[in-house]
């Protein structure tokens, strides 16, 4: 006989609130959290499947704030657009497989790779077509000329050359963004600052306030979201004037940013994306970038900022998320997980802390604050049994043998329980 009625009973409990965790269960109906309380609270309906932890963790599935499904793992960004289009599509269809596996059942869109990608692994996980987590999908990265995203070489100016949606001026973004929305994206990325690793260095704001302006005029005409590649004080502050809720990096933002994002918090999300500084800067040797090379100096001294400006973020209660920037050769897709270490390690947060950032603020980011993030009646059952306590060493998120099982939407996507 089969049922959508399951009582995970006898487990430590972390809800994702921040709220300390106890020895309880949760009833599952459906694709909803029924009952959360401690053991012996819930009334089992007929035919409920009862699942004993033993004393093993559940808790909320994760979400990655700043998703790449559609990054290939490759070394260097032109590598990006070099794999033909079938192939990576196929590739990307296995990426959103194994993000799922690593434990993140929810992931925002942070740019695709081509232009209709992010919608039709989209679209096709929630068909049910293939497995991967619920996702926001985004439109490519939209660079100006010359800007990060645009990789054609000098002597052959090709748009397919270039990861990046290239535009200049105030009309082409009202076009390009249209374009985007035709597609059906959930998000509008836009590069407002460079990037190390490019010719354009992650100080400098790229994109003027007039195309910005249009983009985001637009953008709330379609009554879709954006986000922005943010490094330089001034993109950040372009975030801000021009209300980019989703604002991926943040290091070089100042007290006056600090000031004014602190003014606002609830508007807006931070993602730093601590794990590609890391690795760019310490573990790219084997793909050609030396610790001792001027390039990895220039990531390390960036990491050393953006940690600070991290820590001053959560000591006045911005929101700041998980997500590394995953999908390049030394940051590989699967080592999400790592940068809830980071949140620990580097900018301070208690485990708990780095948990809710990773679990209710991943359901706010999400657009689902009321159905998703949480252990708490009447939300979307998706959720993690851990064999393990991450608020003793939240590296086990890390290691799937770990995760026991990977429930999202109220069905088993893994389970190593029975």
């Amino acid at each position: 006989m089969t049922t959508d009625t399951k009582l995970f009973t006898n487990f430590n409990i972390i809800d994702g609130s921040g709220a300390d965790n106890f020895l309880g269960e949760v009833l599952v109906k459906g694709n909803r959290i029924e009952q959360v309380g401690p053991i012996g609270s819930s009334k089992p309906l007929q035919n409920t499947v009862l699942i004993d932890g033993e004393g093993k963790t559940l808790m909320p599935g994760l979400c990655d704030a700043h998703l790449h499904l559609t990054w290939n793992n490759q070394a260097t960004l032109e590598g990006v657009t070099m794999m033909p289009q079938e192939e990576h599509l196929v590739h990307s269809i296995g990426v959103a497989k194994e993000v799922l596996d690593s434990g993140f059942t929810s992931g925002v869109g942070a740019a695709s790779a081509r232009p209709r990608f992010d919608c039709v692994l989209r679209n096709a996980i929630n068909n049910g077509h293939i497995p991967g987590p619920r996702y926001l999908a985004n439109s490519q990265e939209i660079t100006t000329i010359g800007g990060l995203g645009d990789t054609s070489p000098v002597h052959i100016d090709i748009d397919d050359l270039s990861f990046g949606a290239r535009v200049s001026g105030p009309e082409e973004m009202r076009k390009m963004v249209r374009k985007y929305f035709k597609f059906g994206v959930d998000l509008i990325k836009l590069n407002l600052s460079g990037e190390e690793i490019t010719s354009v260095s992650a100080q400098r704001t790229t994109m003027s306030d007039e195309e910005v302006g249009m983009a985001m005029s637009e953008v709330r005409r379609q009554g879709i979201r954006a986000c922005a590649h943010a490094r330089s004080k001034g993109s950040v502050l372009q975030c801000i004037e021009h209300e980019i809720e989703i604002i991926y990096h943040a290091s070089y933002a100042d007290e006056e940013c600090l000031d004014k994002l602190e003014e606002q918090k609830q508007r807006f999300f931070v993602a730093p994306a601590l794990g590609w500084l890391v690795q760019t800067a310490y573990g790219a040797d084997e793909f050609g970038i030396s610790p001792d090379s001027e390039l990895a100096h220039a990531y390390a001294s960036e990491l050393e900022i953006a940690i600070d400006t991290m820590k001053k973020m959560h000591a006045r209660g911005i929101r700041v998320l998980p997500g590394g920037d995953y999908g390049f050769a030394w940051i590989p897709h699967g080592t999400n997980a790592k940068d809830l270490e980071y949140l620990t390690t580097m900018v301070g947060m208690t485990p708990m802390e780095a948990l809710v950032a990773a679990t209710k603020l991943g359901g706010e980011i999400m657009g689902q604050s009321e159905t998703l993030g949480l252990l708490k009646k009447g939300y979307i059952a998706d959720i993690l049994i851990i064999n393990g306590d991450p608020l003793e060493d939240i590296s086990l998120l890390q290691d799937k043998e770990k995760i026991l099982a990977i429930i999202k939407d109220g069905k088993f996507h893994k389970n190593l329980m029975s």
